[in-house]
């Protein structure tokens, strides 16, 4: 009886240090959904034009080429790693895309490739960017944060020796598809980064593959040592990563209508911006989709208010931080992670 008594006494401790933990975890994920709804009754307040759907679409159109290249960041970040080169293949890969396909007249390479050609072409370079990332950092083993500042400075020069610095107009109407083509009202880019998020967070949570990226994170050694082929999947993450920032590039394509030689130019900080207020750890194996998602709509919901409240533009920039640096310290209070 005795026996029976201790083991009760002995299991009930780690089964209620197990429950705190998805209590936690599930806190850290709904963290900033309070920040969100104050934002929403700030906009409510500031503009009659904020709850009307069509800006509400406006919001989400907006924020669908960051959601892509954030998930492909938030990835790469559980596994304990960095890509700072998205925001070049971003611009870079529909760069080369649509210079395949246009006439020379257009400032193209004059190979007049058919459109479906191009739009291979954009997804195969920005595989392409992180399957050369990958190997650089897995198999060379060099630092991740130095190679792809690197990669990002030479494929934006790259971009800008391609194009002559000139903004590429009158693209194939493929290259704006993603923004041109609705369903129920959004455009297909909305709905694909939709997709993406919930495909990403169904496998973290519930395949092995999402398993062994979080235990990459938390202790790569620890998982080689489990069976986990660490390289490998490190190497996928990165490739995964590039063709979704592709994805992305083509998205605000679409978007803006054209592709200028500076296309992506700065996006990282807003990228790391929202994946951190998200729940996505810099030191990897934390956090989860949902939270990263929540940070994109955060990060869209803010810029929209102030350009509905009509705040100068040389204003904007100093809010925006301030409310990224006030988000990141509710949720970091709020998921129970305060530094000791």
């Amino acid at each position: 009886m005795s026996v029976d008594k201790n083991l009760g006494a002995s299991a009930t401790p780690g089964a209620s240090l197990s429950m705190g933990r998805v209590a936690i975890a599930r806190l850290r994920d709904l963290a900033l959904l309070p920040a969100l709804v104050a934002l929403v009754i700030v906009g409510s307040l500031v503009s009659p034009v904020f709850l009307n759907p069509n800006n509400i679409t406006t919001i989400l159109t907006s924020s669908a080429a960051l959601a892509l290249i954030v998930l492909a960041e938030s990835l790469i970040m559980i596994t304990g790693k960095f890509d700072l080169s998205l925001e070049s293949i971003y611009g870079f890969a529909p760069a080369i895309g649509a210079m395949v396909v246009i006439p020379a007249a257009q400032f193209g390479f004059g190979m007049e490739l058919p459109t479906w050609a191009g739009i291979m072409v954009v997804l195969a370079v920005g595989g392409l960017v992180g399957f050369v990332n990958g190997f650089l950092v897995v198999q060379l083993r060099l630092n991740a944060f130095i190679v792809t500042l690197a990669m990002l400075i030479v494929l934006r020069g790259m971009l800008v020796g391609a194009t002559s610095g000139r903004t590429l107009f009158d693209l194939p109407d493929a290259f704006y598809g993603l923004m041109v083509i609705t369903f129920l009202g959004l455009p297909l880019a909305v709905w694909l980064a939709a997709v993406a998020f919930l495909i990403a967070g169904l496998v973290l949570r519930y395949h092995r593959l999402g398993r062994a990226l979080y235990a990459i994170g938390g202790n790569p050694e620890a998982a080689r040592a489990a069976g986990i082929r660490v390289e490998r999947v490190i190497w996928g993450v990165y490739v995964l990563a590039g063709v979704l920032a592709a994805l992305g590039g083509l998205a605000i394509t679409g978007y803006v209508g054209a592709i200028s030689a500076n296309q992506g130019n700065g996006l990282i900080f807003t990228v790391f911006a929202a994946a951190v207020i998200g729940g996505i750890s810099l030191d990897g194996g934390k956090g989860t989709m949902f939270g990263a998602l929540t940070g994109v709509l955060l990060l869209g919901v803010v810029q929209n208010v102030l350009t509905l409240a009509q705040v100068p533009s040389f204003w904007i920039q100093a809010i925006y931080g301030a409310i990224i640096l006030g988000s990141l310290i509710i949720a970091r209070f709020a998921g129970g992670q305060v530094q000791q």
